[in-house]
């Protein structure tokens, strides 16, 4: 009966060990297993600069969202942004692409417009900033065609 428990115990703690590791690959991989909460607003940008599905959405450096779907219509970029249902945006607030440093991770800003009318789900906001290209900038420069 002794062994029967033990093997009990340390067939528990595998189980126990799995959910947890299942729990952070979830969470470290910014999943939503649930469904996402918030709402979907849509930026066109002539450029997304290497902007990633999971990407971050940030106001003031403060996380609101993340990115859901990055695609190409009319040769442009199309983003899709879930938001959270606590931030309300204006229609005139004007959305960018920033990098995280130097070399970093890309990003979205959004600054915030100073129009009563706020962005419903599905929206598109109009007033967009595509990603600086540090290539095209560096060789301006080196070439001397600033």
């Amino acid at each position: 009966m002794k062994r029967f428990d033990i093997e009990l115990t340390v067939g528990i703690f595998i189980i126990a060990g799995i959910i947890c590791l299942g729990y952070l690959s979830i969470k470290l991989g910014r999943m939503e297993v649930l469904g996402n909460k918030g709402y979907d607003v849509i930026a066109i940008f002539t450029n997304s600069g290497g902007l990633k599905t999971g990407s971050s959405i940030k106001i003031a450096g403060v996380d609101v969202g993340r990115v859901k779907d990055v695609s190409l219509e009319d040769y442009r970029a199309r983003i899709t942004m879930n938001l959270s249902d606590d931030v309300k945006i204006q229609e005139d607030a004007i959305v960018s692409i920033k990098t995280k440093g130097l070399i970093g991770e890309k990003f979205i800003e959004i600054t915030p417009g100073g129009s009563d009318t706020l962005i419903r789900s599905g929206e598109r906001l109009r007033e967009t900033q595509p990603a600086i290209d540090l290539e095209q900038l560096l060789s301006t420069y080196i070439f001397g065609k600033i």
